[in-house]
C-alpha cells in the first residue's frame, strides 16, 4: 500500500530546532587540527534567498554565511572598536548548545547523534547574548606574528584543539572584559573524558584598572591510550555572563593519525 499527498510544512512547537544538517562541513581541520573547526553554526536550510531576479529556497554554507556576517555587521555597528577577532569571540563564546526546550542539539547523518564542537564548533548563534559577551579573546596584528614565528596552540583563539596530548601541554589564552567594569569571574571546567584540565588563575577580578587577564590551562591524561577525540568546555562566569569555548583534545601514544586495530 502507498499512500502519496501534497507536501506540507511543519511549523512551531512542535519542531525540535536547531539540528546540524547532515551535508554540513565537520571537523577536525584538514589544514591545521590544532585550529578547532568549524567555529559556529548558523540557519541554513530551506532559507528564503534572492536569486536573479526571483526567489528560491536554498541550503547549504551559502545560506549560513549571510546570517553569520549580518549579526557581524549588527555587532560592529553596535560596538564600532571591536575588531574581527573579538566579533567572532562574542559569537563563539555565548553561542547555544541546546535547543528551545533544553535539549542538546542533534547532529543529523548516518546514524543521527549528539552535536559536539566538530559539529557545531561553539554552538548556534544566539545573536541577542554575543551584544553583550561579558568577556572577549581578542587578537591583534602582534599576536598573528607571534603565532607565525611561535606555538600556534597560544594563539589567543575562543577555542582549543589539542591533537596530540600525550603527557602534559599547556595553552596560554588572554581575555578582555567587555561587561561591568567591576567583575569577578569564576572558572568552570567540564574536562573532555580521558583529560585532567587545571586552570590558573581560576579567579579573574576586573576593575578600572584591570581590564585584562591572561590564565593558562594545562591539560594532562588521565590513563595512556591511543585515543580519539574528547569533548569538554570552559567557562567563565559572573553570574550574569557564561563566556564558554569549547575543547577537543584526542590522547595519543605514537605520532601518527590512524588507528589500527588487530
Amino acid at each position: 500500500m502507498v499512500k502519496m499527498g501534497l507536501t506540507t510544512t511543519v511549523v512551531g512547537s512542535s519542531v525540535l530546532a536547531p539540528k546540524i544538517a547532515s551535508f554540513s562541513s565537520r571537523g577536525p581541520s584538514p589544514f591545521n587540527s590544532t585550529i578547532l573547526k568549524p567555529d559556529v553554526a548558523a540557519p541554513g536550510v530551506n532559507i528564503l534567498a534572492a536569486i536573479n531576479d526571483g526567489y528560491e529556497f536554498r541550503s547549504g554554507t551559502s545560506m549560513s554565511c549571510p546570517h553569520v556576517a549580518g549579526i557581524a555587521a549588527l555587532l560592529r555597528s553596535l560596538h564600532p572598536n571591536w575588531s574581527p577577532a573579538a566579533i567572532k569571540s562574542a559569537l563563539v563564546t555565548t553561542a547555544s548548545i541546546t535547543d528551545e526546550y533544553g535539549l542538546p542539539i542533534t547532529a543529523e547523518g548516518a546514524p543521527r547523534k549528539l552535536a559536539d564542537p566538530f559539529d557545531y564548533g561553539g554552538g548556534h548563534v544566539s545573536p541577542n547574548k554575543a551584544i553583550d559577551p561579558g568577556l572577549i579573546y581578542d587578537i591583534d596584528a602582534a599576536d598573528y606574528f607571534n603565532w607565525v614565528n611561535g606555538s600556534i596552540s597560544d594563539l589567543n583563539l575562543p577555542s582549543i584543539s589539542i591533537p596530540s596530548l600525550k603527557t602534559i601541554v599547556t595553552v596560554s589564552r588572554t581575555v578582555t572584559n567587555v561587561g561591568p567594569v567591576n567583575s569577578t569571574y569564576i572558572a568552570t571546567i567540564q574536562s573532555p573524558p580521558g583529560v585532567k584540565m587545571d586552570v590558573t588563575p581560576s579567579i579573574l577580578i576586573f576593575n578600572n584598572t584591570v581590564t585584562k587577564h591572561s590564565f593558562k590551562i594545562t591539560f594532562s591524561t588521565i590513563r595512556r591510550v591511543q585515543g580519539d577525540y574528547t569533548f569538554g568546555s570552559l567557562i567563565w562566569s559572573d553570574y550574569k555572563h557564561l563566556v564558554k569555548i569549547p575543547i577537543a583534545v584526542r590522547t595519543v601514544i605514537q605520532d601518527f593519525y590512524a588507528d589500527v586495530s588487530l
